[in-house]
């Protein structure tokens, strides 16, 4: 696996709190409950995202740092989280800030659940992330728990949906399929 070190750098609840560069970083974003903290713990080979039944526990940007070199930024979710209109707010304050400030982003992976049908939220953060010049990954998460045949439709689905990903990749963290993949495309973005 790509990831042979990981710390937790910066946990980001302002834009004063932001970690100085590193060479490059990547982002990982999802709704509510699409499994990105499990992912990116299989990516790490460790626990170090936390994990929880509720949705909506990350709520900062946390950086973490990667072989000392590289960032992996996780991203609060989005969609059905629990959280005054204050705290959203917040946010999305904090979000806009990342994103207008100087960071040698690389890419943004994007995660979906393949479990439910594509969602608005997810369609709007694609094109907002496309807007915004980002290159985006998909990562369809879950999919142990698709039947195959719901999981060829449900990838054609997702290629017409987000339609000019630089790629979309099923994953699962129960089965590990897809990991490998997913690890490749993370030290392919890093390391450009």
């Amino acid at each position: 696996m790509f990831v042979k070190k990981v710390e937790l750098d910066v946990d980001a609840r302002r834009i004063a709190d932001f970690p100085k560069p590193l060479k490059s970083e990547v982002i990982f974003l999802g709704r509510s409950n699409v499994g990105k903290s499990s992912l990116l713990n299989a990516l790490f080979g460790r626990k170090m995202a936390k994990t929880s039944s509720t949705p909506g526990k990350t709520r900062s940007l946390v950086f973490f740092k990667i072989n000392e070199k590289y960032h992996l930024v996780d991203f609060p979710g989005y969609g059905y989280a629990k959280i005054s209109k204050a705290e959203r707010q917040r946010w999305s304050e904090l979000i806009e800030s990342y994103f207008t400030t100087s960071r040698p982003r690389k890419a943004s992976f994007l995660l979906v659940d393949s479990r439910i049908p594509i969602q608005k939220s997810d369609v709007e953060a694609y094109e907002w992330l496309l807007a915004m010049e980002e290159r985006v990954i998909i990562v369809s998460t879950k999919i142990d728990k698709v039947k195959n045949n719901d999981l060829v439709r449900k990838m054609k689905e997702m290629e017409r949906a987000f339609a000019g990903a630089e790629d979309i990749i099923p994953v699962s963290t129960v089965s590990r399929k897809g990991l490998k993949e997913l690890d490749s495309k993370l030290r392919y973005y890093v390391e450009r």
